[in-house]
């Protein structure tokens, strides 16, 4: 694994006059250690990770096997699990983190000052249309998104979709279950080997007292074509360890800091697209 880039993301002087730079300045929330060190620890035994097929399990009650980790599948392709409380955190908000952050990349930086170079939509108008709902201003969305998970910046772009359109039961979504789900199919510039493979990433919310929690997935290797599931990744490949472990450990650094950042910006900015 490339060695941590010292220092934080660069920003313009332009930046430094928003009214949410602030954020930009602030230290980085640290996990708690034992959240690294399960997955430092090693991969999951695959047999315990959520298969893409099954991805509806998410709505059962309770927890599933792995909540936290990562593993390369025996089909070759890579999982992702982690478990985030969010005090003080929303639906709605989170809904509008999704919908917001796009218009600028500054919004992005401050999520991860660290690690998030870029997200752009490139779909502006919609987001900023003010007869839909804030799932819908990101739906169908596409963000050219640039960070550095721990193995140099790189393109991604992560196309976010209606539920429904990746195979989740949305009859399901807005109950005691699931208070709503982000979710998108990504790919990085190019195909592999050069890039990520393509990848399904769902972030799934479930209230829980005080505020909710994001029980996150990524399927690295699989996409949905016309209602289908389709595994993106050859049949000859087999993912390196490497990636799916490095985005585990971003992830639940990124989440950490935005558990503590969301709540305050959103009080902030919720009505300034």
């Amino acid at each position: 694994m490339a060695q941590p880039r010292q220092g934080k993301v660069p920003v313009t002087e332009h930046d430094k006059v928003k009214s949410y730079f602030k954020y930009y300045d602030e230290e980085m929330t640290q996990p708690e250690k034992e959240r690294f060190n399960d997955v430092l620890k090693g991969p999951l035994d695959p047999r315990k990770a959520l298969k893409f097929k099954d991805r509806n399990d998410l709505f059962k009650p309770g927890y599933l096997e792995a909540e936290v980790g990562y593993c390369v599948m025996e089909d070759g392709t890579g999982f992702v699990a982690n478990l985030t409380k969010m005090p003080g955190v929303t639906v709605e908000m989170f809904d509008w983190w999704f919908a917001w952050h796009g218009l600028d990349n500054l919004r992005y930086t401050i999520w991860n000052p660290d690690d998030h170079y870029q997200a752009e939509s490139m779909q502006k108008k919609r987001a900023l249309d003010p007869d839909l709902t804030l799932k819908e201003k990101y739906w169908d969305t596409t963000h050219e998104v640039v960070e550095d998970i721990g193995m140099g910046p790189e393109t991604i772009y992560i196309n976010f979709k209606n539920p429904g359109n990746l195979g989740f039961d949305t009859g399901k979504i807005g109950t005691e279950a699931c208070g709503t789900i982000v979710c998108a199919k990504g790919c990085g510039k190019g195909h592999p080997p050069f890039a990520s493979p393509d990848t399904i990433m769902c972030h799934f919310i479930r209230e829980i007292e005080g505020g909710v929690e994001l029980r996150t997935r990524f399927w690295m290797g699989w996409t949905v074509e016309d209602g289908k599931d389709v595994k993106a990744l050859p049949d000859w490949a087999r993912m390196s360890p490497m990636g799916p472990m490095a985005l585990a450990l971003h992830n639940i650094k990124e989440f950490t800091h935005l558990a503590a950042l969301l709540p305050r910006v959103y009080e902030e900015e919720k009505h300034r697209f």
